[in-house]
């Protein structure tokens, strides 16, 4: 059983503001990081993969949609993004070594935290890596992406939407942490710390000309500055997250 752990999720190449999450005291001090996925899908995503395999085993590192996606990409099978240039190009950045390690990655995983007992982390959905659940999400939702749950796990974690939540649905904790490299809603890093029964959700402030002017200087991924200057000055708020996602939560 392992007691403090750090919980990052969707950081989608971006590695200046992986490296600023790492570099947090309470990230540091973590026994345990649970990244949970989307690690590519950006402008830097064979270095964010470098990045999270020289953690070694303080890292358990899941599967998410855009890594699988990705991955299929890179051995030249056609996932229906071939449209998407971002994907097209990051498909192209993946060695043998990378593919080998997407190959093995999980898409689950549990973990025993003191404080929480099982803790089951996963990408989107116990059941899909690309399912949108929400914070908003009706009690009869909940209940079916977790059918499958074993009883006695009380907790899961996810990603994927981008924003930052915890709420107990139906006597189960559920958290998600947020996205480090894509944030929905508020600016700068989303990342989670479980520590003796407690969830604390944290966000490392980014000076979004920083993040812009470092990634731009080490990414050759072609229009990287016009993408950042949208995907990193002008985020989608909370509420346009919310309204884009309502449709695939069935609603």
């Amino acid at each position: 059983m392992v007691s403090r752990v750090a919980v990052l999720s969707d950081i989608h190449g971006m590695l200046p503001a992986l490296e600023r999450v790492l570099n947090e005291a309470a990230v540091l001090s973590a026994e345990l990081i649970v990244v949970t996925g989307d690690h590519t899908w950006g402008p830097q995503p064979a270095q964010v993969l470098d990045r999270l395999t020289a953690l070694g085993e303080r890292a358990v590192l899941i599967r998410g949609n855009a890594d699988r996606e990705l991955l299929s990409m890179s051995r030249g099978i056609d996932v229906g993004l071939d449209d998407d240039p971002v994907s097209a190009w990051g498909a192209t950045q993946l060695t043998a070594s990378h593919q080998a390690l997407l190959d093995t990655m999980p898409e689950s995983a549990t973990i025993d935290i003191d404080g929480f007992g099982h803790v089951f982390f996963s990408h989107a959905t116990p059941r899909s890596d690309d399912e949108v659940v929400l914070v908003d999400s009706r009690i009869d939702r909940w209940r079916e992406i977790h059918r499958d749950l074993a009883s006695d796990v009380r907790t899961v974690v996810c990603g994927h939407t981008h924003m930052p939540f915890a709420r107990v649905v139906d006597r189960r904790l559920v958290v998600n942490p947020g996205s480090v490299g894509l944030p929905y809603g508020q600016a700068g890093a989303h990342w989670a710390v479980l520590d003796g029964g407690s969830v604390t959700l944290s966000r490392t402030a980014i000076d979004a000309d920083d993040l812009i002017r470092e990634v731009t200087a080490s990414s050759t991924m072609p229009g990287v500055a016009a993408w950042l200057e949208d995907a990193v000055r002008h985020p989608a708020s909370d509420a346009d997250a919310l309204a884009a996602f309502g449709p695939r939560d069935g609603r």
